[in-house]
């Protein structure tokens, strides 16, 4: 929304001071706010450490939902998570809660005013938010193992990659990129390129191509130019959207949008940093910008724009809090409230060397609703059985299972943290004591009975079973992996 039509009437949103240097930064971005003439009315909440520590695993009061739920924006500054287990990261939990599907992290170099290898820098990440590793299924299943699920779902996928391909067609980007490991990862992150491809397909107006995230993730620390908008996966977009801001200049200068069809939420990238917590020395750039992306998600373009060229005129001038202070490069060393003083000082002015904030293309995207695949033909044809076992070398355990099984239900394969290593495996091959043993029929399919008796055979035979994986055929195709070996 341009400033032309933008709402006079005040937004309700919802905000929270956090932890560490939290507190230090809200302030000092809140009065730049109220000095800019954000038409915004503020109600807020407590969120982090002390919440935590008085016994709430997710950092947030149930009554902090219900502020959230009803203005559906939230500024929020860092906080601490206790040390320890049972902490649960409210990030996360906001996040899937809300159904903040998209992570939107813009990634600028402000050369020469900030150092930097790379001053033509502007690259944009959109992190899908939801899932992934970041699901945080995980499991102890033997004295040896530990699991962490990752979770890639079609409809998440199309979310994240549509929300990329409208997002650079929004703000004039050029070229869309996607980082992928499906060379390894060929179902999940294989499902990831597949819907990038297909929704791709569909904007012939924006140029697009695919990585390897390993070597996309070089490139990117050697020539970000070469990059406009790069889309991933949870992990690999949480990882590498912290490495483009600090290549950018800094880390705490960058903001992060956090998405969903209803909700939104804004914060800065870096963390509460309390050994710095209560002497007015942080950078409130990070969360000034979130700030800045809340502005423009809630229609006020105009006074986006005004605090935006208001902040760049201030590093023009080489006013710089300590983070990026550079002796001979910057004019004087300012703190927290002092650097906010300056941005209010310099509003209505504009940037003379750096390229001026425009805004005329803004405002939430509307996407259309996520279209679900007619359902594929789905058959059962064998089971993976996981063990735990310690009874010597992987020969000795297939003689061990073969009596159990059955003609319909077969012993195919064994593997040992995904390497085969029965039949006909390396003895070079180190194993722990967690066991894959593929049963697989060699007809088209096996009754979810014949799955249940083989499971109830090896119990009684004394095997220590702890976890199995149905195998499915989808319309004829293995929606399992081929293993290693």
């Amino acid at each position: 929304m341009n400033s032309s039509t933008a709402n006079t009437d005040k937004t309700r949103i919802t905000i929270a001071y956090g932890d560490g240097i939290g507190p230090s930064i809200m302030q000092a971005t809140l009065r730049v706010l109220e000095a800019a003439g954000a038409r915004i009315e503020a109600e807020v909440i407590e969120i982090g450490e002390q919440v935590y520590l008085r016994g709430n695993p997710n950092g947030i009061a149930n009554s902090a939902w219900d502020s959230l739920r009803s203005t559906r924006v939230f500024l929020k500054a860092p906080i601490t998570t206790p040390q320890g287990s049972g902490y649960k990261s409210l990030n996360v939990s906001t996040r899937k809660a809300l159904g903040l599907y998209a992570n939107v992290r813009p990634c600028v170099a402000y050369a020469p005013f900030v150092p930097t290898r790379h001053p033509t820098m502007d690259v944009v990440i959109v992190r899908e938010n939801e899932e992934d590793l970041y699901a945080g299924i995980e499991h102890r299943q033997t004295e040896e193992v530990y699991q962490c699920l990752k979770l890639i779902t079609r409809p998440g996928c199309e979310r994240i990659v549509r929300y990329a391909f409208e997002y650079a067609r929004q703000q004039n980007r050029k070229r869309v990129t996607c980082f992928v490991k499906d060379n390894i990862m060929k179902m999940t992150d294989g499902l990831f390129h597949q819907v990038f491809n297909e929704i791709g397909a569909q904007y012939p107006d924006i140029a697009r191509d695919s990585m390897i995230v390993d070597i996309g993730a070089a490139r990117l620390a050697d020539t970000p130019e070469r990059f406009d908008v790069i889309v991933m996966p949870n992990l690999y977009g949480d990882i590498l959207s912290d490495v483009a801001a600090q290549i950018a200049g800094s880390v705490g200068m960058a903001g992060s949008a956090n998405i969903g069809d209803q909700c939104a939420m804004f914060e800065a990238i870096h963390g509460s940093a309390p050994d710095l917590a209560g002497q007015d020395i942080a950078n409130p750039s990070g969360l000034l910008h979130g700030a800045i992306q809340m502005l423009l998600h809630i229609g006020q373009a105009d006074v986006a724009v005004r605090i935006h060229n208001a902040w760049l005129r201030t590093l023009e001038e080489g006013l710089h809090t300590a983070d990026i202070y550079r002796e001979g490069l910057s004019f004087q060393k300012l703190g927290t409230q002092a650097f906010a003083d300056a941005v209010i000082a310099r509003l209505g002015k504009m940037p003379e060397i750096l390229k001026p904030a425009s805004y005329e293309n803004s405002g939430p995207l509307t996407l259309p609703p996520v279209v679900r695949q007619k359902p594929k033909k789905k058959e059962l044809v064998g089971v993976d059985v996981f063990l735990q076992w310690n009874g010597g070398l992987p020969e000795q355990l297939g003689q061990s299972l073969k009596p159990h099984a059955a003609a319909q239900l077969p012993l195919q394969l064994i593997t040992n943290r995904g390497v085969k290593v029965w039949p006909q495996g390396f003895p070079e091959t180190f194993c722990v004591d967690h066991w894959r043993c593929r049963f697989k029929t060699p007809a088209e399919l096996v009754s979810f009975e014949d799955v249940l008796a083989l499971q109830v055979r090896l119990h009684e035979a004394g095997f220590d079973v702890v976890k199995t994986e149905n195998l499915y055929n989808f319309d004829g195709e293995p929606g399992f992996a081929a293993v290693h070996g």
